[in-house]
């Protein structure tokens, strides 16, 4: 597919999203014909210089996948559905979320036009009109928050040979501190090129200014008529690369409440909004903490080094311990059953540092003695001093 610029973050299809393409039948259609294998992270230096961070050892991946095509093999997928029937250019003005009903105005000539529905869903994204009139009813918890950030997309096209400028087979991050650059391959052998930045700094810059929404809502559904999914339910900063995997894996798990309820939408829309929020709320935070990991982190010796350790725990202990990346990006685990895990791994890590302190300390202290030291310390208990002089025979 050819690359075509604007303002659209590439797809990092991941196990959670290739679920519901598959439910849909079309996974391979999308991932395996037309998503580029990424195996890891590529970290650029300030200096020019690189180094590769596999994403798992056993040499799973996430494919970079452009959105408009997704987009056009899912609408075409509908259209071969005889009791579906698409129209476009119509822009929801209103809804009564118990009968079912919706106004919309066609966005070409003006006209009004009603609608009635034994379920609407509300997938119209960060902005949703649906969940606008949901809001409007008591018991929804509703939450916005603004981060200092904005973004801008660039490209980095192919080399004139028609080859990509940099090995394709990596999710490439330039970190910077406080801010930091992604790139993700196109069929072209393009590169989708995103900026992520403080405004303060795109300011300086004369750059236009993107304010990335962050929105929670709970529940996702009114009576047994209508129901929110995807952006509009939990619209997340997309440094995970979660938000279209956590929108298709909504439809996997709306479609297991519906079997489990036997299609009665009174019982499945209450069970999917319980089942669903928390993890919904998870992948927002984890979103969140992804983004301060590949800007800052991934320049972290500590963090490099826990991340050596996950690894090998997760070889000594296959069924306990599995890093969190790897939770997230190449399973179907719980969003909040991942942060859980990773909470008690490091609480686990942290006993064990503390014990291996102590150790540590124990066994100096009995070198010491067994290389024959002897220990004076001189210290003011009158003055409280925690000054001490040590003399050492």
């Amino acid at each position: 597919m050819e690359h075509v610029p604007g303002r659209s973050i590439n797809l990092a299809m991941s196990v959670r999203g290739r679920t519901g393409l598959r439910a849909a039948g079309v996974e391979t259609q999308i991932v395996e014909r037309h998503g580029i294998a990424m195996r890891g992270r590529m970290i650029h230096a300030p200096d020019g210089t690189s180094r590769s961070m596999p994403y798992n050892r056993e040499g799973k991946c996430i494919y970079s996948v452009g959105r408009r095509f997704v987009n056009e093999v899912l609408l075409s997928r509908a259209e071969e559905f005889p009791n579906v029937t698409l129209h476009f250019n119509h822009k929801l003005e209103s809804c009564d979320l118990e009968r079912g009903g919706m106004t919309f105005t066609k966005t070409v000539t003006g006209e009004k036009v009603t609608a009635e529905a034994d379920l609407m869903i509300g997938c119209d994204g960060a902005f949703s009109n649906v969940r606008k009139h949901m809001l409007k009813r008591p018991h929804f918890n509703y939450k916005q928050e603004y981060i200092p950030h904005g973004y801008m997309e660039l490209c980095i096209p192919a080399t004139p040979d028609g080859e990509f400028a940099m090995p394709p087979n990596y999710l490439h991050i330039w970190p910077r501190g406080h801010y930091m650059m992604i790139a993700l391959p196109n069929q072209d052998k393009s590169w989708t090129v995103t900026l992520f930045m403080p405004f303060n700094i795109f300011h300086t810059l004369t750059t236009p200014e993107i304010l990335i929404d962050f929105f929670q809502c709970s529940p996702y559904h009114v009576g047994s008529k209508s129901l929110i999914l995807g952006d509009a339910a939990h619209a997340m900063v997309p440094f995970y690369g979660q938000g279209m995997n956590c929108g298709m894996e909504d439809c996997v798990v709306l479609d297991e409440m519906l079997d489990l309820c036997g299609d009665d939408l009174a019982m499945a829309l209450p069970a999917y909004s319980s089942k669903r929020n928390k993890d919904a709320e998870a992948i927002v935070d984890l979103a969140m903490y992804n983004y301060v990991e590949m800007r800052d982190l991934v320049n972290s010796p500590l963090f490099l080094l826990r991340k050596k350790l996950d690894d090998f725990l997760s070889v000594i202990l296959p069924g306990r311990w599995q890093p969190l990346y790897s939770m997230v990006t190449f399973s179907r685990r719980p969003y909040s059953s991942c942060i859980a895990d990773k909470a008690w791994q490091d609480k686990v890590i942290g006993q064990a540092c503390r014990v291996m302190g102590v150790a540590c300390g124990a066994v100096m202290a009995v070198a010491g003695m067994q290389a024959g030291l002897k220990l004076r310390v001189h210290g003011d208990d009158e003055l409280g001093t925690s000054a001490h002089q040590v003399e050492i025979e």
